[in-house]
């Protein structure tokens, strides 16, 4: 079993049992967060709902009392985190080293608890006390609204930065933006096809592909090569040395080395796809290394996710210079 119908069975059987009794649909939760000595808390939206020891999903209300409600013991994260690393914390510490490990189905697991370092540098994780369970949604088809505003007339990609604030859907967005582009879509004039180009995917967090064993477990098109647990500013330039893409995509883009690479990609012909935390594009220009970017115009298209709203709704999309060209308020992913 894979993708969101996995989630609930990388528990141990008590509280999967109690999961799957509270009747939380997989399919709208985004977190799951299991901290020792404390209540689960399920992240559906905006919504944060606690789950009752009788497995009930609940509200937490008036400073969110314990009583009643389910406590998640330091042997029952132990035995998940077993589970999840498939009984081998010795094989996941090269993930663990980075805070997070990915698990079948593409979800992405974050954990804290006793760090041991040397010379400055994570060495290993251990008493791991506080997971955040982040379950992958592919939503295939997306981005179908958005696509139309980002090829020219002559098929060209134009370079595309998606601006969102957190959990706002921008991962998701350009995951299926990923995909389109890779296996070719219908978004030239009047509907017409544009075909599949190579598309090179740095995913430094595991995000995007969710790579599993090294497969992706997201569809990211059939022309799409992946550099998994890769920081970005390394592998935008290993990509173009050695796979030779048409495209480039990368989750979260921000600081001066990442821009820097940005900017040899474009320079060696490259279009970008990225995505970047940000409510607006005015706090986005004023971020240093995206700010440079949109000063020189590297990216073409600019996608403003709403930061209010249903999940995934489309503020506007604008050219490089912050003109409106295409979606409203109302547009929506």
């Amino acid at each position: 079993m894979a993708g969101e119908e996995y989630i609930f069975k990388i528990f141990p059987r008590r509280l999967r049992e109690l999961l799957e009794r509270s009747g939380a649909d997989p399919g709208e939760i985004q977190e799951l967060r299991l901290r020792a000595g404390r209540p689960l808390f399920i992240i559906c939206g905006e919504t944060e709902l606690a789950l009752s020891a009788g497995g009930r999903l609940v509200h937490p209300a008036g400073g969110c009392p314990k009583e009643g409600l389910f406590i998640v013991e330091r042997e029952c994260i132990e035995e998940t985190v077993e589970l999840m690393s498939r009984f081998s914390l010795y094989a996941a510490q090269e993930e663990l080293r980075q805070g997070f490990f990915t698990i079948q189905g593409g979800h992405r697991v974050g954990v804290a608890g006793r760090v041991m370092a040397e010379n400055g540098t994570v060495r290993v994780m251990r008493s791991i006390s506080f997971l955040n369970v982040r379950v992958a949604h592919e939503k295939k088809g997306c981005a179908d609204r958005v696509m139309p505003f980002l090829y020219g007339r002559d098929g060209h990609f134009y370079s595309t930065l998606i601006i969102s604030p957190p959990r706002r859907g921008k991962t998701t967005l350009l995951r299926d933006i990923i995909r389109q582009a890779s296996d070719g879509c219908q978004a030239g004039p009047g509907g017409t096809w544009i075909p599949g180009m190579s598309v090179g995917v740095v995913d430094e967090r595991s995000e995007l592909g969710a790579c599993w064993e090294g497969h992706p477990q997201n569809d990211l098109g059939m022309r799409t090569d992946v550099l998994d647990c890769c920081p970005k500013s390394q592998g935008m330039m290993m990509l173009v040395r050695s796979m030779s893409p048409s495209l480039i995509a990368v989750d979260e883009i921000g600081g001066e080395e990442d821009a820097g690479a940005a900017e040899y990609a474009g320079s060696c012909g490259c279009a970008l796809a990225a995505s970047a935390h940000g409510r607006s594009l005015e706090e986005v220009r004023g971020k240093r290394g995206l700010g440079r970017l949109l000063e020189e115009g590297i990216f073409e298209r600019l996608v403003l996710l709403a930061g209010e709203g249903r999940v995934g709704r489309i503020e506007g999309i604008y050219d490089g210079e912050g003109r409106a060209v295409g979606l409203g308020r109302r547009g929506s992913t």
